[in-house]
């Protein structure tokens, strides 16, 4: 790894899950959080030892909450909690979900308001060191008193419990930290809850979505750029003086992006000023309008998603003496604990319901542009981008899965947060369902980072007719179009599509083209 990270709790950047997940960068605890984890722990522990009723350390859980905890069994309470929460089902999570997960987790408790010790974050990083990724089922969180099934899962391998994932081969929890050589943690008081509580699946699933739907947006103005040339569009719509009439922020950059990616086309010279190039289709036309409010919404939820990896999503929270809290939470000889509903993702399930809806616009629209593209009655193009076009059926299919695509999107994009269930004996009477927008956000990427690779593959075909002229697209276009062909060829005649898909599918996921639109903005961090 290059660099470690000095975790906080207060600091972390979407760039820096990223790279943990990727396995990029590593982290360490920091030593002024090391000292607020253990002022915190100090607190739980006279509580502990003290006869205050407090949630989840003397007390039963959710509707269980007035059962009393005998001392003697205050620890072994943590560990019942993590077992009996592993109720999670369905496809295992990702290795890079896991491992922004692992530091997610850390992160909040090293903030430390959490009442655990140093060591569990320790362990925690250990695992993301050594390549110790515990197995999470996708399903079982309603997001409200965090993700609780998820992080059970997650947390179970620190006890020698569970399934993890190590080196490519899967083991027991306690076969893994036996071969790393470590041995299993014995959790106190509160520990259990403070692993378990929190926001981290739905926050790790959006932090990657984010960061990947970034990437998204600037390959959506590339391949619109690319498409507005393959059918000799206009650049007349994307002025700044039209643009700053209606001056959203994410409007004006798509333009500004357009514009430079346009910049010098003697495609455009050669039909300025025709009476058919007055107004294109809105899917070109509007580009601006429709992928800058994509931008915009998409800046909303990392604004949120920002905020929620540096809080505190765990219950009760714990203020050590000089710490602000407010006067009537229950007092010790050392600080104060106050209960609350910071686990609640309402926050974030509200950011990825609407950031899954801000990328399935991308796909929406790039799935109108490919359907002008392949009708050569309205692109001036071959039918379906192929030479003997009867004989051959060309690119016919690639909007078909683009529509297929898109409309499965449609019922992604349906708010998980609008929809709630009790739990927990009605105590947990209103929940946020943010992991399941967290999925859904996830699958809607996925889709439509397909759907602009097949407008890629399809507006390169429409400009290798264009280019048969001799008259040249835009610089940045150009270079685009060279980046494509260098992995994937003219189709002349008709051959498998799936290795020219899956080519275009790469570098449009990996953000091939992000480099072309340096000039005007960085790279998000």
């Amino acid at each position: 790894m290059a660099s470690v990270l000095a975790l906080t709790g207060r600091d972390l950047s979407l760039g820096d899950v990223e790279g943990v997940a990727m396995a990029e960068i590593g982290a360490a605890l920091d030593p002024e959080a090391r000292a607020r984890m253990q002022a915190s722990r100090d607190t739980i522990a006279a509580l502990a030892a003290g006869g205050d009723a407090v949630y989840g350390v003397t007390t039963g859980f959710g509707d269980l909450a007035t059962q009393r905890i005998e001392p003697a069994d205050v620890n072994r309470l943590q560990e019942n909690l993590l077992v009996s929460h592993a109720v999670g089902v369905g496809p295992l999570l990702d290795r890079q979900s896991v491992r922004a997960m692992l530091l997610l987790r850390a992160n909040t408790l090293a903030l430390g308001y959490s009442g655990c010790r140093p060591e569990l974050v320790d362990r925690l990083l250990e695992f993301l060191d050594r390549g110790v990724h515990p197995e999470v089922p996708e399903q079982g969180s309603v997001g409200a008193s965090g993700d609780l099934a998820p992080l059970a899962h997650l947390a179970l391998p620190l006890l020698g419990r569970g399934k993890v994932e190590l080196g490519g081969e899967a083991l027991s929890g306690a076969e893994a930290i036996e071969r790393i050589g470590l041995g299993p943690l014995k959790l106190e008081a509160k520990e259990g809850l403070a692993l378990l509580n929190g926001t981290q699946m739905m926050s790790a699933l959006g932090a990657l979505a984010v960061r990947r739907a970034e990437r998204l947006l600037a390959t959506a103005s590339v391949v619109a750029a690319m498409t507005t040339e393959a059918l000799l569009g206009t650049d007349v719509a994307f002025a700044a003086s039209y643009q700053a009439a209606r001056p959203h922020p994410g409007q004006r950059q798509v333009a500004a992006e357009l514009r430079h990616l346009l910049r010098d086309s003697e495609l455009q010279r050669s039909h300025h000023g025709q009476p058919h190039k007055v107004q294109d289709p809105y899917s070109v036309r509007c580009v601006p309008q429709v992928h800058g409010a994509s931008r915009d919404a998409l800046a909303y939820a990392r604004n949120v998603l920002e905020v929620e990896i540096n809080s505190a999503t765990d219950n009760p929270l714990v203020f050590p003496e000089g710490s602000e809290a407010d006067p009537d939470t229950l007092a010790t000889g050392g600080g104060r604990v106050i209960s609350g509903g910071n686990f609640h993702g309402q926050p974030v399930a509200l950011a990825l319901d609407f950031a899954a809806l801000a990328i399935a616009e991308l796909g929406s629209i790039s799935e109108r542009r490919i359907a002008l593209l392949v009708d050569g009655r309205l692109s001036g193009l071959p039918p379906f981008l192929v030479r003997d076009a009867g004989l051959n059926s060309g690119m016919m299919l690639h909007q078909y899965t683009a529509a297929s695509l898109v409309s499965e999107n449609k019922t992604l994009v349906h708010p998980a947060s609008a929809d709630t269930i009790p739990t927990s004996a009605n105590q947990e009477d209103h929940v946020s369902m943010g992991s399941i927008a967290a999925r859904h956000a996830r699958e809607v990427l996925r889709n439509v980072e397909q759907v602009l690779a097949l407008e890629l593959l399809s507006s390169a075909q429409g400009l290798d007719f264009r280019l048969e002229s001799g008259v040249l697209p835009g610089v940045g276009v150009m270079e685009a179009h060279r980046r494509l062909r260098e992995r994937v060829p003219h189709l002349e005649s008709d051959r498998d599509p799936g290795p020219d898909i899956v080519a275009a599918t790469e570098l449009v996921r990996e953000g091939g083209f992000m480099d072309l639109l340096t000039a005007l903005t960085s790279a998000p961090q």
